[in-house]
């Protein structure tokens, strides 16, 4: 492993120089521009992705499906053994569902817990072994701002991400004597490609777009770069206090309240 640079001064460029981090769903959307930053502050980034076809230079593909557990196995070796080693793990692959509990099928509910859930332990588990030996090993999760708040026709999302919570204080609790770090992210409603399919299937996409706006205090969707920012600054070195936490990047949704 490549000796940890100095994280004094500019923390914006360099600071993860000579490290290796992983990004899952990183073909698009968040994913996409967290590993972009990551790239740019100095790591090697490996892009895994079911589908890497256009991921752009300088990120690594990897092909990768979070519910193959062989394949998730086969993967992280490789990457491990292609670039040197893991020093970061970004768990940020996930799928949205609509609906209430009446809505959706045991298969649904299945699906969404083997990708949003089950996928972070897979990649997470694989990882292990290579973050302990890193000297500055880190996990981020992305969970939602789902787990804090209830939103409407989101039941299996929202039980998803709730669990993506629980399990990223549950993995920090059992890892942090080894000095991994492991944090999550909540996104509010957020300009991916996900939202805007859906805001594209309504009748007035518009008007939907306004209204999904002004759900968030600041009046306005977070955008992806807002959250790759937040999930580098838990990558590096200048979180080296933080485990546990979960930073929201919602826009004011779970904690500011407008007067009516």
């Amino acid at each position: 492993m490549s000796e940890k640079t100095s994280t004094t001064g500019d923390q914006q460029q360099g600071d993860l120089q000579g490290r290796v981090a992983v990004v899952t769903g990183a073909a698009s959307g968040i994913g996409l521009a967290t590993a972009q930053e990551l790239a740019r502050r100095g790591a090697t980034v490996a892009a895994v992705d079911r589908d890497t076809a256009g991921v752009p230079d300088p990120l690594r593909p990897y092909a990768c499906d979070v519910t193959d557990s062989a394949g998730v196995v086969r993967t992280v070796e490789a990457i491990a053994r292609d670039l040197g080693g893991i020093d970061v793990l970004v768990n940020n692959a996930g799928i949205g569902a609509q609906g209430t509990v009446a809505d959706n099928d045991d298969d649904e509910w299945h699906r969404v817990l083997d990708v949003n859930v089950v996928g972070i332990a897979r990649m997470s588990a694989a990882a292990l072994p290579h973050l302990r030996r890193s000297t500055a090993p880190a996990i981020v999760n992305t969970c939602s701002v789902a787990a804090f708040v209830g939103l409407p026709r989101r039941a299996v999302y929202s039980a998803s991400k709730g669990a993506v919570l629980a399990l990223t204080r549950a993995m920090a609790a059992d890892h942090v004597r080894e000095g991994i770090r492991v944090n999550c992210v909540s996104p509010g409603t957020a300009n991916t490609p996900w939202v805007q399919r859906l805001l594209a299937a309504t009748d007035d996409p518009e008007r939907e777009l306004s209204r999904l706006s002004a759900r968030q205090p600041t009046g306005r969707l977070v955008e992806a770069q807002d959250v790759a920012q937040a999930i580098v600054y838990l990558a590096s070195p200048a979180s080296g206090a933080v485990t546990g936490t979960s930073l929201a990047v919602d826009g004011g949704m779970a904690a500011v309240q407008l007067p009516s």
